[in-house]
């Protein structure tokens, strides 16, 4: 046997101690959802997913999710420049700030938002008393609750796309004469665009499976503020088979948004 061979063969070779609890991770991952594939009933899936109740949620859902990823765009990308470009004192704890939604408990976010903009609020008070305008408990509640917990991930993604960008083109784009905002539009926004299109899929997934802020600072109203994540909930009491079926779109949807980012994050070595 060559040397070459038996080198491949001692890479390949899996240490029992290592083999053993991989598999059972393994495992622990794969089973709840082959459950779920399991029970999930195939021959009614289109009825279930044609009930009123259920149409309200999918069409909800899909306009919230996606008002909150054009916000998470229109705010997201322009803080991801400035962290990844500007530095200046605090930057780091301005990062954390930032981050902090994909840590905190999702119902801690619903709650920090209702002492924000709730009708007591440290800004929803004043704006309903100057406007009448009220926030929680509407679709509007629904599409902040959304943003909140899904623009980190843009941010990081974008920044992530920034730092590792030639910055060679944009300085002798500078050099030439060009101004920045042209820079700006024409080398640094197509040069990051993988990153931002990455981001804002993994920003409209998020927002789409946001359950914790949003049942708390915009509640469970059918039509209104009820989401699919919500209608599950909701329907696990009443009607089981539907919210097994809602819960395979759900899953289709993330293993959708994984395949269309695996070039960018799931390969070992990919740049983030």
């Amino acid at each position: 046997m060559t040397g070459r061979a038996q080198g491949q063969r001692t890479r390949l070779a899996v240490p029992v101690f290592l083999a053993i609890p991989a598999a059972i991770a393994m495992a622990f991952l794969v089973i709840p959802l082959v459950g779920l594939l399991v029970m999930t009933p195939w021959g009614d899936l289109m009825g279930l997913l044609g009930q009123e109740q259920t149409q309200q949620a999918l069409r909800l859902s899909i306009i919230t999710s996606l008002s909150a990823t054009g916000i998470a765009l229109i705010l997201g990308v322009p803080l991801a420049w400035i962290l990844a470009r500007v530095p200046f004192r605090g930057r780091s704890l301005v990062r954390v700030l930032v981050l902090l939604p994909l840590v905190l408990p999702p119902v801690v976010g619903g709650t920090a938002l209702l002492a924000a903009l709730g009708r007591r609020g440290i800004i929803g008070a004043p704006l309903e008393a100057l406007t009448g305008i009220t926030l929680p408990f509407s679709t509007t509640a629904v599409i902040i609750a959304e943003t909140f917990v899904a623009m980190p991930f843009l941010i990081i993604t974008v920044e992530g796309a920034l730092r590792g960008m030639d910055q060679r083109f944009e300085e002798a784009a500078s050099t030439l004469g060009a101004s920045r905002a042209r820079v700006l539009f024409r080398i640094t926004l197509p040069m990051v665009l993988p990153g931002i299109v990455a981001g804002a899929t993994l920003a409209w997934a998020r927002a789409l499976g946001e359950f914790g802020a949003t049942i708390t600072f915009a509640g469970n109203f059918p039509g209104r503020t009820q989401t699919l994540p919500l209608a599950v909930y909701s329907l696990l009491e009443t009607d089981r088979d539907a919210a097994i079926a809602l819960s395979v779109v759900l899953l289709l949807v993330c293993v959708i948004v994984l395949l269309a980012l695996r070039e960018q994050w799931l390969r070992p070595g990919a740049q983030r």
